[in-house]
């Protein structure tokens, strides 16, 4: 029998933000989640995305992610959601992206890592690339400092050397631990900040719930990031079950099933792709994009790549569904649109209107044939809950054992009403 930790990924689809107060069942620990535009990085926005997402499938096709050589996803720093965390004792704080793609969690891109009474270097050697960025160093135990909590003996990456994370420290890896496999010299996983969360009795249910919001500023704290259990203030509704993919290479990471519609036409079929923080944008196979563009009427921009349309186009935008698991989860047209007032940090101008939906680079078929990035997850609220079961086969994607994969997807409507943009008022 095959023991293995298994993540349900639950997206909760809230119709409006509940004025009850927040019950908390187990303890647990939240942090704001800050996002940040890099005006240094933000263009080619959509070459970036294009980029995380071929890494992110390459690196799990690549010998079922178990050798250290293979390069792990890169992460988009133009436009990402950080968090505050601290390490040592006394303890140095650290802006950290918040990361599902990832697994490693890792300081001193920026601020260099302090040694302390609770540190222990472990005297092995970490490396990881992300395709576009990348860091190495050395792997040491510290004491880390979620919010009043602190996780003893974490296991964290110094960074000696990095490269393509301007403006950050590093990151907080919240994805399946099985991404770590292979980054630690004589290390099979390294524990996630989750992981020893739940192990050391800090939260009694290994939850991790994101909560992401549109915003027309340039840097604005509006998320929130919650170990232990979920917030009720940011969403309203039951919660529904759906299992998550089985398809490769999407299986590895935060993989579900989806089909898309637009209005009564179909855009894309039922396949597998991911749910990421660490894509700005929702992206989708190039044949489903021109699906898209033609239903929309929208034009390819060149100076950007987005697709535009014009006021009166937007006028008519209907809802672009996406159907999970029997239920469907409507952007509507003002979910589908970049925000007017951010138009140049893409490149754009003023009188246009950029839609968030680009293109993947490959056309379906592919195992991973859509991301649900932050464009998508900002009108959702989501959920990642870890537990160890027993199965009689191995996990689908011929996971390493022990290793933590995506389960099952629930979800309800963000209200994200008061962020709302407008598409005839070129300020907001």
């Amino acid at each position: 029998m095959f023991l293995s930790q298994s993540f349900v990924v639950l997206v909760v689809l809230a119709l409006a933000i509940s004025a009850t107060a927040v019950v908390r069942h187990t303890p647990t620990i939240t942090l704001p989640i800050t996002k940040h535009f890099n005006t240094t990085g933000t263009l080619n926005l959509l070459v970036q995305d294009q980029a995380r997402a071929k890494w992110l499938k390459s690196r799990a096709k690549g010998e079922h992610l178990a050798q250290r050589e293979e390069s792990l996803p890169i992460t988009n720093v133009a436009v990402s959601y950080t968090a505050a965390i601290s390490v040592g004792n006394p303890a140095t704080t650290y802006t950290l992206i918040v990361d599902t793609g990832s697994s490693n969690t890792w300081v001193g891109a920026g601020t260099k890592y302090v040694a302390t009474s609770t540190s222990m270097n472990t005297g092995e050697s970490v490396s990881v690339t992300y395709g576009s960025g990348s860091f190495s160093g050395t792997e040491y135990t510290d004491q880390i400092t979620l919010g009043s909590l602190a996780i003893k003996d974490q296991s964290i990456g110094v960074a000696s050397q990095s490269q393509g994370f301007q403006g950050v420290d590093g990151i907080l890896g919240i994805g399946p631990v099985s991404l770590t496999w292979g980054t630690v010299n004589n290390t099979d996983t390294v524990p996630t900040v989750a992981d020893n969360l739940f192990s050391q009795g800090t939260i009694s249910t290994e939850v991790v719930a994101v909560s992401f919001e549109p915003t027309t500023k340039e840097s604005v704290t509006n998320g929130e990031l919650t170990f232990g259990d979920t917030d009720s203030s940011k969403y309203t509704g039951s919660i529904s079950y759906t299992p998550l993919t089985q398809t490769e290479p999407a299986c590895y990471y935060w993989g579900i099933d989806q089909s898309i519609t637009y209005g009564s036409t179909s855009i894309l079929s039922t396949t597998a792709g991911i749910v990421d923080t660490g894509t700005t944008l929702t992206l989708i196979a190039s044949d489903a994009l021109q699906n898209y563009q033609k239903a929309t009427g929208a034009n390819l921009d060149n100076a950007t790549g987005f697709l535009r349309i014009s006021s009166w186009q937007y006028d008519n935008l209907q809802n672009l569904d996406f159907n999970i698991g029997g239920n469907t989860y409507a952007l509507t047209p003002n979910a589908q649109i970049w925000p007017r007032s951010l138009n140049s940090y893409i490149g754009g101008d003023s009188y246009h209107v950029y839609l968030i939906v680009g293109d993947i680079g490959s056309d379906f078929g592919e195992g991973f044939d859509f991301i649900n990035g932050q464009t998508w997850l900002e009108r959702f609220y989501s959920v990642y809950v870890a537990g160890v079961i027993q199965q009689q086969q191995p996990p689908p994607c011929s996971v390493p054992v022990l290793g933590m994969r995506p389960m099952l997807l629930v979800a309800r409507r963000y209200d994200a009403t008061p962020q709302f943009y407008s598409a005839t008022d070129t300020s907001t």
